[in-house]
């Protein structure tokens, strides 16, 4: 018989009460379904081993739970439960993924070009998301780039830049912070689409290389929103407070309780990436 401790049997709590479950509906607030399957590589953070939900998945669940704005149910089986009759129970979708998922395309297009452009739906990717169908352009033209490697390692120290103090999604980070993670960068990138919030600052980083690398960005989809935050490799990323406040603070911005500006600023991208390349100039 296993035993859990009382955190994770409050988890187990919550997600049995899943609208697949047959209780009685929410009255807490808004439904977000978070999909942490890999069809690719699997992170530490979305890996469940022999727990009910992995680091990430009972992240996102304690927060739903403490700020009493959402509730969280938790899927690594794309087949069953991102389908066009489940998707409408949810306001809010979370991708931490890898790969090709077993999305039937009636689906997909369904989520693309319905479900995601209605007022109040958002959509969050979290680190690999960016690495989720990386080839099939109407997805990564929603989020805004694909992944293309990852210079910075999960143990890389860098320094990332805060542009936005206003938005509820990076104000929470001040205007410059040092953290521990693995750091993407990206292909496909769209900086006409897209807002971007806070970049990799290539002065104080110690592997420097000639482009923007940004770190969080947002958009207007429609009438619905998107967010895309690339850190989240590190399964202590997902206890640190603040990173969780700026997931949370995105959330709020989507569901309409939090105002924030998605207006495209194509010309930040450009700055910051002469300032890369005069960097690494510098440094020849």
């Amino acid at each position: 018989m296993k035993h859990y401790n009382l955190t994770t049997l409050l988890i187990l709590l919550v997600v049995s009460l899943s609208p697949n479950s047959g209780q009685a509906e929410n009255k807490r607030g808004a439904r977000l379904l978070m999909v942490t399957q890999s069809a690719g590589f699997r992170h530490g953070s979305v890996n469940r081993k022999n727990q009910p939900l992995a680091p990430a998945e009972r992240a996102i669940t304690q927060l739903g739970i403490s700020s009493n704005l959402f509730r969280a149910t938790c899927t690594q089986d794309c087949a069953q439960d991102f389908t066009r009759k489940n998707l409408d129970n949810y306001d809010l979708v979370l991708f931490y993924t890898t790969g090709k998922l077993p999305i039937k395309q009636e689906d997909m297009d369904y989520f693309l070009n319905v479900w995601l452009k209605k007022k109040g739906h958002g959509f969050i990717g979290t680190h690999s998301a960016a690495d989720t169908y990386k080839d099939y352009r109407p997805y990564w033209d929603m989020i805004g780039g694909t992944f293309n490697g990852h210079p910075w390692g999960s143990n890389s120290t860098v320094t990332i830049t805060v542009h936005d103090s206003q938005h509820p999604a990076s104000r929470v980070w001040g205007k410059e912070f040092v953290i521990k993670d693995e750091i993407y960068r990206f292909k496909n990138w769209q900086p006409k689409k897209v807002r971007v919030l806070m970049s990799l600052n290539m002065a104080k980083t110690s592997l420097k290389k000639p482009y923007h690398v940004p770190i969080l960005w947002v958009k207007d989809y429609g009438q619905g929103k998107v967010m895309h935050m690339s850190l989240g490799h590190r399964e202590d990323v997902w206890t640190n407070k603040t990173y969780t406040a700026s997931l949370l603070g995105g959330m709020k911005w989507m569901l309409g309780s939090e105002k924030g500006d998605a207006t495209p600023n194509p010309e930040l991208s450009a700055a910051e990436e002469k300032k890369a390349r005069d960097v690494v100039a510098g440094n020849k």
